[in-house]
């Protein structure tokens, strides 16, 4: 078995192609069924952020795998092969093990360190779970990932620099505003987004917060914790003409606020508007209107990107627990080589026991049944000793990732099939 991570990120895709590829739960599970059910791929896992979608896989053969993940990853999106093509970034064995593993520490997000990732890929995991389609390998290559996400947070000072997409979209409107004391903002969507944008806005002095949701029980409890106002989801429009700024965190499937509607809010005056969904919640030709500034995560992650080299110190000294953890799944996947090889072993001792015992049982006509007991241990306990110590060696090369060598001779000296 081959592992493979099939990726299209902020690193390789634009947002207008990252949205396209985007995976809520419904096609998740779809797509992981359809993969799952191909001959050349054992097991399956997704991961669908803002900034990037993902597949995990566990394939019979790389190549074979390759191609129809790259496949039914264009089909989900509605995109052909030629045209998603460019923007797939594949890795294999220990090289996608070690993507997976800075993903989920931060260490590969547009803000480097932020945590909102380690609950992404822990729900992930879950997913994989609950529809089956991971087994011992993915499942070990993600409590691996969390394990590494844990370390890297506890054991290096990243999390104090911790931001997230929210803060610096809350940065950006106060630049484009000049100051956020007093101002008024609508926050569309009440998920994990929503919470740390009415955080940030709040900390940068805004007066009111107005919270919109399509759960209005989450709305309201956001509203709560922050001392703002809930409002209905469907008098968006309404609302907009009472705010300075707008941010927008939904997981909806299509935009919530277009472009007349923005239209119609601003009605000579300033708005910015921040979208921070994927796919996106506002219609990007809205950013065209007069006194209408539109901030998606394209223009996020270009700031982001002038000011990191906190955050690549502290990325740094996160690297060598990183690769701590490689080895020990390196370790362990090279350990799994030699089962199979271990198994065939073990069967091939125990036919020669059975086979003798069989083709000797008329000369024990006068042996009692204690003693057939005796003779039939001893055959067994001969045969283990035998073979503790080929498999002994067998399991050390697997630890030390060597063992190619060792499955050749010992298949060879035992005669055992492929």
């Amino acid at each position: 078995m081959t592992l493979l991570a099939v990726s299209v990120s902020h690193r390789t895709a634009p947002l207008a192609l990252r949205e396209r590829v985007e995976l809520n739960e419904r096609r998740a599970r779809a797509l992981l069924a359809a993969l799952t059910d191909r001959t050349e791929i054992e097991e399956a896992a997704s991961l669908s952020t803002c900034n990037r979608t993902e597949l995990y896989l566990s394939a019979s053969d790389a190549d074979a795998g390759e191609r129809v993940a790259n496949a039914e990853l264009a089909r989900t999106a509605g995109m052909s092969r030629e045209e998603l093509g460019p923007a797939i970034r594949t890795l294999r064995g220990t090289d996608a093990a070690r993507h997976l593993f800075r993903v989920a520490a931060g260490l590969d997000s547009m803000i480097v360190g932020e945590a909102e990732i380690q609950g992404q890929v822990r729900r992930s995991y879950e997913l994989a779970l609950s529809l089956g389609t991971s087994g011992p390998i993915i499942n070990r290559l993600f409590q691996d990932a969390l394990r590494a996400g844990k370390r890297v947070r506890t054991e290096t000072g990243i999390s104090r620099l911790r931001a997230s997409v929210a803060s610096v979209a809350v940065e950006l409107a106060r630049r484009q505003l000049r100051s956020l004391e007093g101002r008024h903002a609508l926050v569309v969507g009440a998920g994990k987004h929503g919470a740390l944008t009415a955080r940030a806005l709040m900390d940068a002095g805004v007066q009111t917060v107005y919270v919109a949701n399509r759960g209005r029980e989450r709305a309201e409890d956001l509203s709560r914790r922050f001392g703002g106002r809930t409002v209905s989801f469907d008098d968006l429009a309404v609302e907009l003409r009472r705010c300075d700024l707008v941010l927008t965190c939904t997981s909806c499937p299509h935009r919530i606020l277009t472009r007349r509607t923005v239209a119609a809010a601003v009605a000579g005056r300033d708005l910015v508007v921040v979208d921070m969904a994927v796919p996106r919640d506002v219609e990007p030709s809205a950013g065209k209107l007069r006194g209408v500034t539109l901030i998606d995560l394209d223009a996020i992650q270009h700031e982001v990107k002038s000011n990191l080299w906190a955050r690549e110190e502290e990325a740094r000294s996160a690297a060598p627990i990183i690769e701590e953890e490689v080895t020990s799944f390196e370790h362990w996947l090279a350990a799994l080589e030699v089962v199979p090889t271990i198994s065939a072993l073990r069967e091939r001792g125990r036919a020669a026991v059975e086979r003798a015992l069989r083709e000797n049982e008329s000369r024990w006509h006068s042996l009692s049944d204690d003693d057939r007991e005796r003779v039939e241990m001893i055959a067994r306990a001969v045969i283990s000793d035998l073979l503790h110590e080929p498999t002994l060696k067998l399991r050390q090369a697997g630890q030390r990732g060597s063992s190619s060598l060792y499955i050749q001779t010992v298949r060879e000296l035992f005669g055992l099939t492929a």
